[in-house]
Order: C-alpha cells, then structure tokens, then sequence
C-alpha cells in the first residue's frame, strides 16, 4: 500500500467504524422502541412465558453488544495501524474482514429451534453493514500502487 493509498483506506474503515456504531445503535433503539428482538423470539415461540423471552432478549442484547464493541475495537486498532504505516496492516485488517463478515452473515442467516432465523431481519442485515465497509477497505490496502490515480 502506498501512502497516497491509506486516506481513501482509512477513510472506507471509519465509515465502517460508523457503520457498527450504527448498528449498535439501531439494536438498543428497536429495543427500546419496538422491542424488535422481544416481538421475533414471542413469533418463533408463541408458548413462550414472558420471563423466558426476556431472558432470550437479554441473551441477545448481552451477545450483539460484545460483538459491536470488538468490531470498534478492531476498526480504531486497523485504522491505527495503517495510519502508522504498519506493514502488516492488510494481514490484521483482512483476517479482521474474514472473522466480522463471518459472524454477521452467521447472525443474518442461522436458524433457531422454531426453524426462524435467530435474530430479526432488520438487525441481521444492519450488523452486515460494516461488512460493506469493510471490503472496500481491504480492497484498496491490497490494490496495486498507481491504480487510484486518473488517466487522462
């Protein structure tokens, strides 16, 4: 990566930084507002006592909040070592794209018991979000030197 590179870089993993805080924070608004996680795990297990959804909600909540805060804490991590030219600044922020991505497309599409998805569309497909981020980030620490410049 060339240093003519790593500000278009830095700038797809603070969009993705953004983009996770995004989706934190659309997980605590539906929560709060709608009660999106309560209402999907109540459709999936309708015989379900209310004690044992608030436990799953709580479940989930506790889980997708760990998750988005090592995602900022492997964002602000790569953009601080590419910011700081660190050779194997592609290595961490690729090994880091291959794990989230992994994750958010396991929580978009893993099926629970009651044969659902685990989690409510909305928040499977906001916690893919970074993901998009994320790529555009990886693909330009590994572009070519010369490639982002324009021909005339």
């Amino acid at each position: 990566m060339t240093t003519s590179q790593r500000p278009y870089a830095v700038g797809a993993m603070y969009a993705g930084l953004c983009l996770t805080v995004v989706a934190l924070i659309v997980l605590y608004v539906g929560h709060a507002n709608a009660d999106v996680l309560a209402e999907h795990v109540r459709a999936g297990y309708p015989a379900y006592p209310e004690a044992r959804i608030d436990a799953a909600v709580t479940t989930y909540l506790a889980y997708l909040s760990v998750l988005g805060a090592l995602g900022i804490a492997g964002w602000l991590a790569t953009i601080r070592a590419v910011k700081a030219g660190k050779r194997w600044s592609g290595g961490l922020a690729t090994a880091l794209f291959v794990v989230g991505t992994g994750l958010a497309l396991m929580n978009l599409v893993i099926k629970d018991t009651s044969g659902d998805t685990g989690l409510p569309p909305l928040l499977g497909w906001t916690g893919m979000l970074p993901c998009l981020a994320g790529l555009v980030a990886i693909a330009l620490l590994w572009r070519r030197p010369g490639t982002l410049t324009r021909s005339a």
